[in-house]
């Protein structure tokens, strides 16, 4: 007997408290071969347009390359990584002069249709990867309080409320540092697993276990709804632009095999 899965997705953005909307998200299944996911959200930061622009670079750069990929041809890692450094080199190729540097954030996932999965990030937006409502594993933030986490000087709950949370230490568009490349892979994904990239806007108002007991208790686009009007109600009026991505491997009956 063999079970397959059914794909159950979900996106949500959310311009917080703030003036204008730098967050960028997208969820997309590969033009011809079915059952391949992209998951992408882009934190843009650099003033009103600059941060606006890194993010929708990230994003057009995102579309460009995942339409050439050829599942099962091409490694899902290679083109993740070519998705962060294009994009890097376009951002800081079209500073905006009369404002902050543009910089972003990446967070991206590729599945493929036998359920390997490759993720890369940069900067403080997260993928974090559940199974049946546990933690499997999270992104590390590449910020300066992750350094005094990792260092032991301050506590995860301490992170969120540090004054210096919003320094980051790599991200796409800096002059001066490369981005980090920081890439995993999963061999196989199946049904319980569930993949959700986000925004600090959401994940700094949540532990692990909160965001699981949510997306594990409802469909994703109920779980997105919920999550972000929690958000909301967390930052009382001082809360940031949003975005979420979710990817949720439901079982089907299982069929002669």
């Amino acid at each position: 007997m063999t079970q397959g899965f059914r794909l159950a997705a979900a996106t949500g953005l959310h311009k917080g408290d703030r003036p204008y909307q730098q967050d960028q998200v997208l969820l997309m299944s590969h033009p011809r071969v079915p059952g391949c996911v992209l998951g992408v959200v882009a934190d843009g930061m650099g003033g009103r347009s600059g941060g606006r622009k890194a993010s929708d670079q990230v994003l057009m750069t995102a579309r460009q390359l995942f339409g050439r990929y050829q599942p099962g041809k091409d490694d899902p890692e290679v083109v993740l990584r070519q998705i962060l450094e294009d994009s890097h080199t376009v951002i800081k190729l079209t500073a905006v002069s009369s404002e902050q540097e543009p910089h972003s954030t990446i967070a991206a996932f590729l599945m493929n249709p036998k359920g390997d999965c490759a993720w890369i990030h940069a900067g403080d937006s997260r993928i974090y990867h559940f199974h049946d409502g546990e933690l499997v594993k999270r992104t590390r933030d590449h910020s300066y309080v992750q350094v005094l986490i990792d260092r032991g000087q301050i506590t995860e709950a301490e992170a969120n409320i540090h004054p210096q949370g919003n320094i980051l230490l790599g991200c796409l568009g800096m002059k001066t540092t490369p981005p980090p490349i920081d890439p995993y892979y999963i061999p196989k994904l199946a049904h319980g697993d569930l993949l959700m990239a986000c925004s600090d806007g959401l994940w700094h108002y949540f532990s692990p276990e909160e965001l699981a007991s949510v997306l594990y208790a409802q469909p994703p686009r109920d779980a997105v709804e919920i999550l972000v009007g929690e958000a909301r109600r967390r930052a009382r009026g001082t809360g940031d632009n949003i975005s979420i991505a979710v990817l949720k491997l439901d079982p089907l009956p299982a069929t002669p095999g």
